[in-house]
Formats: C-alpha cells, structure tokens, sequence
C-alpha cells in the first residue's frame, strides 16, 4: 500500500467525527415532554388528571408527578402548598405518565413537577405551571 492510495486526510476527520456525534447522540439519548395535558402556561377548566406523554417508554416505578399550588384567588399564600397525593401510572402506551388525585384542583396556580426514567436508566425532571379556573 502506497502513500498515494490512502485516502485524503479530510475524508478521514470527517469520518471520524460524523462517527463520534452518531455514538455522542446515542449515548445521551433521555426521554422529552412530548405533549402535556394540562399543557405549560395555560387556563384550564379543573381537573384531576395529569398526562405527561414522552419520546421514550417509562420505567413506571421510577417516574412521577408532583403538584404545588403557588397562588388561589382571594387568599394571601406565603409558600407554595402541596395539593397532596398525586397517583402517577404508565398508561398502556408505556409513554404517556398518568398523574390522578383524590379531587379536582380548585382554582388557582400550579407548578407540575415530573420525574421520568427510561430504560437507559438516566433520571430527567422538568417542572411547569398553569392555572385553573
């Protein structure tokens, strides 16, 4: 094998670093939020359900939904407040986080925290409000 038949060194750099983003974005790979009902910064009607849907299947046991109230109409709120229990299940999809509580939210504004798992075993969280009506 000759010098002259190897290839030119920018194909071989290329080579290489399109191979490193592919193993880079594979190996980094965590699930997302998808889509959200009650969705970030809206108004909404009260409810006593959450779905969170994300891009990847769920470890239900590792993966939940948490609610604070941080403002009701008419009353003076120095700290947040738990809503208390939120029941978190993965629906049949495997994607789609199921958050139900004893009642429907009175009115007033929320921030949803959410933890997921996936099988890549990586926790990810995110947090959002919105508000009922």
């Amino acid at each position: 094998m000759s010098f002259r038949s190897l290839p030119p060194i920018k194909h071989v750099v290329a080579a290489i670093t399109l191979g490193m983003l592919a193993f880079s974005a594979t190996a980094q790979a965590h699930p997302r939020l998808v889509a959200a009902s009650p969705a970030a910064n809206t108004a909404i009607a009260s409810t006593n359900q959450i779905k969170l849907t994300f891009s990847e299947a769920l470890v239900a046991q590792f993966s939940g939904i948490s609610i604070l109230m941080t403002d009701m109409p008419g009353m003076k709120m120095t700290a947040p407040m738990s809503v208390g229990a939120v029941t978190s299940t993965v629906a049949p999809d495997g994607k789609t986080l199921v958050g139900t509580l004893r009642s429907p939210l009175p009115a007033g504004t929320y921030t949803l925290g959410w933890h997921a798992v996936t099988a890549d075993t990586h926790r990810v969280e995110g947090s959002y409000s919105f508000t009922v009506r």
